[in-house]
């Protein structure tokens, strides 16, 4: 299921770039953070940006890769919007209305997996301009993805990258 969800993400994002690198640089760096939650984390992971970057529908991913996985990509996904700020209001109006003791509860390790994988790359690649949109979002990022107890590893990774 894991080779599935990479090569799907991978077909389906195509000749897509991540800053100047292959798109497979993000993905596998979410994917590598996500291991110790588990492969459904991990799947999740490799398609959390097919529905905002890419033609690829939610009735698609349920019918490779089952409804809980399509619905977690769903509320991982920005939904359309003018702009960022827009987009980024209603994402996380949708991701804090997450019952933590749900199936869609593993959405939010995503997202907080992916944070964690985009603060690293910026920091890796020096890009400062993007370091600094996620830091004017952290504190609406946290009030709407974090849930005491729920991958409190990657909030400490998260933070250290913060302060770092």
């Amino acid at each position: 299921m894991l080779k599935k969800a990479r090569q799907f993400a991978l077909c389906a994002h195509g000749e897509q770039l991540y800053g100047e690198l292959p798109y497979s640089v993000h993905l596998d760096a979410v994917a590598r953070i996500l291991k110790p939650y588990g492969s459904a984390a991990i799947v999740i992971g490799y398609l959390h940006d097919v529905l905002e970057d890419t033609p690829v529908s939610e009735t698609m991913i349920a019918d490779q890769f089952g409804a809980r996985i399509a619905r977690c990509v769903q509320l991982v996904s920005d939904p359309p919007g003018k702009t960022r700020r827009e987009r980024k209001k209603q994402a996380n109006a949708r991701l804090a209305a997450i019952d933590q003791d749900s199936e869609e509860a593993l959405a939010l390790v995503v997202k907080t997996a992916d944070r964690l994988a985009n603060l690293e790359a910026c920091i890796a690649g020096g890009n400062e301009e993007k370091l600094e949109m996620y830091l004017a979002e952290h504190d609406q990022f946290v009030e709407a993805v974090y849930r005491p107890a729920l991958c409190e590893d990657l909030w400490k990774r998260i933070k250290r990258t913060i302060e770092s």
